[in-house]
């Protein structure tokens, strides 16, 4: 690995441990759908390696929203069922093969992420710290 390389990966991963919360999470959001995306492409086409790897890649942001969650809050709990039940769909999606549980996780996925924006936007206009309060 050359110097340029190793420079722009300590680059990217500076500039996410100094993102907000906020950003973090749509990033997290948007990685999951991108790839249940590329998953459901993959499996219409029967293209099933790919499809493994992509939504075993979903199943990593998933269960990073899981172990992110502050549970000192009661939606915690429920967003933390919510996120199992979508891990135990994909995993049935990729045994059987089947694009019917990718379709509706990402369908989950995609308003979720619609919400946390939104929520964002709420909390810049009446926070003093003008966002979402992550710490608890």
């Amino acid at each position: 690995m050359n110097n340029i390389q190793t420079g722009a990966g300590m680059y990217q991963q500076t500039a996410i441990q100094s993102m907000p919360p906020d950003k973090l999470l749509i990033m997290v959001y948007d990685g999951a759908i991108r790839c249940l995306k590329l998953a459901k492409e993959a499996l219409d086409n029967k293209e099933f390696e790919a499809a493994n790897k992509h939504l075993l890649k979903t199943q990593d942001f998933i269960t990073e929203l899981m172990v992110t969650l502050d549970m000192s809050y009661p939606i915690a709990g429920n967003l933390y069922k919510l996120y199992d039940y979508f891990r135990f769909r994909l995993v049935q999606a990729n045994v059987r093969k089947d694009v019917e549980p990718v379709a509706e996780v990402l369908g989950h996925l995609v308003s979720l992420r619609e919400v946390w924006i939104q929520a964002a936007q709420a909390a810049k206009k009446t926070s003093p710290a003008g966002g979402l309060d992550f710490a608890g």
